[in-house]
């Protein structure tokens, strides 16, 4: 009996350590790679990851025989980054395509096959991988029948310019997305257009206090 009591403990504490570590939260390591871990349903002859930044191309991840392309000068991003973008070019059939929109982009993803395509598939609806906050922003973790993405968003564009941070549940089998939790925001960004940029207030106060004392008559 305590044989069996003893043995019962053991597998109950393996299946806890089992549940523990399949719900531990990964990092996405790079936006980079995370594109490069798109897996193409379609037939595709070859397909080219092209990464843009200040008018210089680099070529992130080449599959198949790479033929000429024209490069291009538009393109999508994970994260908005005024000086930089991504774009995909690929053949199928014959026939040289581009990837230089979300909406193209889904399309050329199809059915998500991995916890990476159901990120990039996400930005469609405005989800972003924030790598600077990747501790709420920029994660996931798997079980048997969903991913959970821990991704930000933009959701205010008025100033103070707003970051919230949500967990999404996709469905492995339908790459559904299930449930949407908000975590509340995670930052508040003020840029120099903003009104109410506190530091331009502060900075506002004291050149007003020095135009002050300069129009004060001095006492003799």
């Amino acid at each position: 009996m305590r044989k069996l009591i003893s043995r019962c403990m053991v597998i109950a504490f393996i299946l806890l350590g089992i549940s523990a570590y399949s719900q531990a939260k990964i990092k996405f390591s790079s936006i980079p790679n995370v594109l490069q871990g798109i897996e193409p349903n379609d037939k595709i002859d070859f397909w080219v990851l092209n990464y843009n930044t200040y008018g210089k191309d680099q070529e992130l991840k080449v599959s198949g025989a790479k033929k000429d392309f024209i490069p291009q000068t538009s393109g999508f991003d994970l994260f908005p980054d005024e000086d930089s973008f991504y774009y995909i070019v690929y053949s199928s059939g014959g026939k040289i395509n581009y990837v230089t929109d979300l909406d193209a982009l889904k399309k050329f993803v199809g059915k998500i096959d991995n916890v990476q395509e159901a990120a990039i598939l996400a930005t469609v609806d405005g989800y972003m991988i924030d790598e600077e906050f990747k501790d709420v922003a920029g994660n996931y973790y798997v079980d048997q029948s969903n991913y959970y993405l821990d991704l930000g968003k933009l959701t205010s564009k008025e100033c103070p310019y707003q970051k919230t941070h949500f967990t999404l549940t996709v469905n492995k089998a339908s790459g559904a997305v299930t449930q949407v939790k908000d975590n509340g925001t995670y930052i508040e960004l003020y840029n120099k257009k903003c009104a109410n940029n506190p530091r331009l207030l502060k900075i506002e106060k004291k050149e007003e206090s020095k135009d002050e004392s300069k129009k004060s008559p001095k006492r003799r």
